[in-house]
Parts: structure tokens; C-alpha cells; sequence
């Protein structure tokens, strides 16, 4: 008789609703509830993404990345540049 006799769950029931008291337990199972569904859509989502990868890989081949050209290099001017006032 291991853990799962009906008096060790009718126990665990028992300390549960002692603990967390009856007000808390509908919403924490609102919240529970909630949160599997947004688990599922978001797993069926990533399903879908992962076939519409798939799909468009084998339809089309990738086109190549285009390069983008380096931006101009700006050298330091070696110039000293003096002050009309001063000279």
C-alpha cells in the first residue's frame, strides 16, 4: 500500500486546505488553469513555426546574404591647426 491508499490522499487534501485555506485554493487552480493554457498555445505555436520553417525551406532555396560594404575609415588629420590670435 504505498502512497497512493485513499487515506493518504484524503490526508494531503486535509493539510492542503489547512494550509492554504479555502479562499486561496479556487484561485491558485484559476491561475494553474490559466497557465497550461498559455503553455499549450505557445507549444502549439512553436509546432507551427517549426513546420512553416520547413515548409518554406524545402519550397524555396535561401537566396544569399548580400554583403554589406565596409563604411569609409576617417584617418586623424596630422595637421596642427593654430590660432590667428595667438601668432
Amino acid at each position: 500500500m504505498g502512497f497512493t491508499s485513499p487515506w493518504h490522499w484524503a490526508i494531503v487534501a486535509v493539510v492542503v486546505i489547512i494550509l492554504f485555506g479555502s479562499k486561496k485554493l479556487p484561485e491558485a487552480a484559476r491561475g494553474l488553469g490559466r497557465s497550461l493554457r498559455i503553455f499549450k498555445s505557445e507549444v502549439k505555436e512553436m509546432q507551427n513555426d517549426g513546420k512553416a520553417d520547413t515548409d518554406t525551406a524545402t519550397a524555396q532555396p535561401a537566396a544569399p546574404a548580400q554583403l554589406a560594404s565596409p563604411a569609409p575609415v576617417v584617418q586623424p588629420s596630422t595637421e596642427v591647426q593654430h590660432d590667428a590670435k595667438s601668432a
